[in-house]
């Protein structure tokens, strides 16, 4: 294909009927694509085979790629929950009469046309789709090439079911993946309201450096966990332990672990069997080399400074011992991508502080960064999570696909 310009045209068409759509009629068709879905679970775990078989089993991203029926089933409960959310278009946000009579509504509405760039998350696929759609917009995916065939079979049933519904298909479109296309979606201005990257800082970087169209950042996962001097260290353990082995190929996943000097031994002698049950490579400062070389930790190297600052994404993670929560607040400003940034501390004061100057979507006290999820907040799925602050921040989800509008009714009034 030489161009996707038809495709935006269709795409822009299709907005005035998806945003029509009655609140109903959208919550019944995202139910039937849940049972669509799993009716079909064969099918896409055949066609995510065909993926799957490209990759290598050594690539973290291979566990983002895999759509089993486990999965397939909490997809389509993802898409009932999504049914069950209150519609967040054409919500009254304020009312009023002016002194000339006028009269003043500020109300919701969808964004339009919403653009995503993303990698081997077929998931994604479903998520935005089904957000769109219960938000009244229109969407253009741009999948890449490691999802191809998983994604196509899920565009395919997703556009069945709006065919079956009498919804213009190309309310939901799959773009080619042909990376010489991806510059025609970035300066669409004219059909695109809104582009969102969601995968590695390469992509975002690529997308904020050349798209002409608004972009929000889903932006990569540098997580901390900070451990500090009065934690409870079985506790800790856990957390970090789960925080980094539960999924580690996700932006939530731990990163780094700070841990305070006073308690660094007592904590690496609870951490190190269980990160080694999992293989885990540790890239460690000095101090805590010192500490794990002592307990014979198995998968241990220097940590070099680019180890610090960096998504893993893998098993993986580097450890730094600090002097307090003043260094410890230090590192995590200067190095953290504002994801989310956890500490364990049964000091009150210092929780609060680290809560208050951490400057992260989410920040969390004597819990897991494993949390940071739109399910898991309770909005249903999400797009990615938002590491800027204008617009939306943290789990983009349903409630941020719009955007504000004023209607204005008047009796002719001139100023």
């Amino acid at each position: 294909m030489e161009s996707i310009h038809q495709m935006l045209v269709d795409a822009r068409a299709a907005t005035n009927a998806i945003k029509s759509l009655a609140d109903e009629q959208k919550q019944q068709l995202l139910r039937r694509l849940a049972v669509q879905i799993t009716t079909h679970a064969a099918t896409i775990v055949a066609e995510n085979k065909k993926d799957l078989d490209k990759m290598s089993d050594e690539d973290p991203k291979k566990d983002r790629l895999l759509l089993n029926e486990a999965r397939i089933q909490q997809l389509a409960d993802s898409l009932n929950e999504i049914a069950a959310l209150p519609d967040p278009a054409n919500e009254l946000v304020l009312e009023r009469t002016l002194a000339n009579g006028l009269h003043v509504q500020k109300r919701t509405v969808p964004l339009g046309v919403v653009g995503v760039i993303y990698e081997s998350r077929p998931n994604v696929t479903l998520d935005v789709a089904a957000l769109c759609i219960r938000s009244g917009n229109v969407c253009v995916l741009r999948g890449g090439s490691d999802a191809f065939h998983t994604n196509t079979i899920l565009v395919k049933i997703i556009q069945d079911v709006l065919k079956e519904f009498k919804v213009n298909v190309h309310t939901v479109q799959l773009l080619p993946v042909d990376r010489s296309l991806i510059n025609e979606m970035l300066t669409a201005v004219k059909y695109i309201d809104i582009i969102i990257p969601r995968g590695s800082q390469q992509l975002i970087e690529f997308v904020r450096a050349n798209s002409k169209v608004p972009v929000i950042e889903t932006g990569a996962g540098v997580c901390h966990t900070y451990v500090e001097a009065t934690a409870d260290l079985e506790k800790a353990s856990k957390i970090v332990t789960n925080a980094k082995v539960s999924r580690p190929s996700v932006c939530n996943s731990l990163d780094t672990v700070l841990v305070d000097e006073q308690v660094a031994t007592g904590l690496l002698q609870l951490l190190a069997p269980s990160l080694a049950e999992y293989n885990v490579e540790i890239f460690a400062d000095e101090q805590s080399y010192n500490i794990l070389k002592g307990l014979s930790y198995p998968y241990l190297q220097h940590a070099a400074p680019e180890d610090f600052g960096r998504e893993f994404l893998d098993f993986k993670c580097s450890i730094k011992v600090v002097n307090g929560a003043d260094e410890a607040l230090q590192h995590i400003q200067e190095y953290s991508s504002k994801h989310s940034e956890a500490i364990v501390s049964n000091d009150a004061a210092i929780s609060e502080r680290f809560l208050n100057e951490v400057d992260a979507a989410a920040v969390y006290v004597n819990a897991s960064t494993r949390f940071t999820d739109g399910g898991v907040f309770g909005l249903g799925a999400e797009i990615g999570i938002s590491t800027q602050k204008l617009h939306a921040r943290g789990p983009f989800a349903l409630e941020k696909l719009v955007t504000e509008k004023w209607f204005v009714r008047g009796n002719g009034q001139v100023r």
